[in-house]
């Protein structure tokens, strides 16, 4: 079938297979550009591990240290007449390159909060790795059943105490409005979303993994999070998810009793603003990220997730000493985006910023590529007029 890009809102309902292949292949080439990283982990499961900072992850654990990875995701499979999910296909081209470089890489397609899932990991880990060294946590998702009671969550994104109203951007149409977002209801709206984004899966797959015996001497383990700028605290850091951020920081601290025997340690990183599937559902923030491309690319400091992820594994997990914390004992591979200069910038462009100059003040043209790359779209490698195969197989799941 031709494939082109479909969108509704912040959503593309439609997936390039050779395009996405082709975004997992420069990623893979930005990662070996940048040599090996000396002491890097050698068996990696990522929890997550299919779009954004999860399958950047897995790339720079296998290209940049020759891991083996197994992958956990849960992602809509190609069939006939139909096209799979990015993450599908994202997935599909990694284990691809993965295994042509002679690389282990395997993967479960599956709800990652559920006890099933877990013990698939569990099972997979001791017959074909023994033990894993690294495990990513970078699981996205807006529900969550809860494995032990069996209770459906729903996550929301609202302020807390007051509504909020600033600006925002359709950015496929470029119209530039005032949004407002009313707050929570009640205390459930920030209970729910805690349940769903905060750090209690973490840590049931770290005891179920420990418990089974598959966690290395000296594991780390490290989940992402976001801080960001003052203009989106009231919608962010502190509404609802900034709530569910703080519990998965603090279960740092519970995942370091559980790893204290093995030596092992867990990490949360704190990394840059990037156009993702789930920042592209946030109002401000497309917006805000607009103007952040902007500022650092003329600084020459912009970085996309792939150079976010190497930069981490590279110069702060596997640098060859302990990475720097901040206060509150997180890494934090954001300190470009947060630099006084920069935030001075785009606070100053946020002011002035109009429908009619934000593509000149902007950098709103990058953030559409950014949005419609990672479905596999806009790659000048890719002749998007040719037909092309919906039907691509995750080997290790269909193969």
């Amino acid at each position: 079938m031709i494939i082109q890009p479909r969108t509704r809102g912040f959503i593309c309902l439609t997936a390039h297979p050779e395009g996405t292949a082709q975004h997992i292949k420069n990623q893979i080439e930005y990662v070996k550009s940048k040599g090996e990283i000396s002491n890097g982990p050698k068996k990696v499961l990522v929890i997550g591990a299919s779009t954004g900072f999860g399958i950047a992850s897995r790339i720079t654990a296998a290209f940049g240290s020759q891991a083996a990875t197994i992958g956990v995701f849960f992602e809509k499979p190609a069939s006939e007449g139909k096209l799979g999910t990015a993450g599908w296909y994202n997935s599909a081209a990694f284990e691809n390159e993965a295994h042509a470089a002679g690389l282990y890489a395997k993967s479960i397609n599956g709800d990652a909060f559920s006890d099933e899932v877990k013990q698939q990991a569990i099972d997979l880990i001791k017959a074909d790795l023994g033990q894993v060294d690294l495990v990513v946590y970078s699981l996205a998702s807006p529900r969550r059943t809860h494995p032990k009671t069996g209770v459906q969550y729903a996550s929301v994104l609202k302020p807390i105490s007051q509504a909020f109203t600033d600006k925002t951007v359709d950015f496929h149409s470029g119209v530039v409005s005032d949004i407002t977002i009313n707050p929570v209801d009640n205390e459930d709206d920030i209970r729910n979303t805690v349940a769903v984004m905060g750090g209690e899966d973490w840590k049931f797959w770290i005891e179920d993994l420990k418990a089974a015996g598959v966690l290395a001497e000296g594991v780390k383990t490290v989940a992402y999070s976001y801080i960001g700028p003052e203009l989106t605290y009231p919608i962010y850091r502190n509404g609802t998810i900034g709530k569910a951020k703080d519990h998965l920081e603090g279960s740092v601290t519970e995942i370091n009793e559980l790893l204290a025997d093995l030596h092992g340690v867990s990490y949360v990183s704190v990394n840059k603003a990037l156009v993702t599937q789930s920042s592209s559902a946030i109002p401000v923030v497309p917006l805000y990220i607009s103007l952040l491309y902007k500022v650092m690319k003329e600084k020459g400091i912009h970085e996309g997730t792939i150079e976010q992820m190497q930069r981490l594994f590279a110069e702060r997990l596997y640098s060859g000493h302990a990475p720097a914390l901040d206060e509150k004992g997180r890494i934090r591979v954001d300190d470009l985006e947060m630099r006084a200069d920069v935030q001075q910038e785009v606070s100053e462009l946020w002011k002035q910023t109009t429908t009619e100059n934000l593509e000149e003040i902007s950098d709103i043209a990058g953030y559409r590529n950014d949005f419609f790359q990672l479905f596999g779209f806009n790659f000048n490698e890719i002749d998007y007029e040719k037909d092309t195969s919906e039907l691509v197989d995750v080997p290790s799941i269909n193969g």
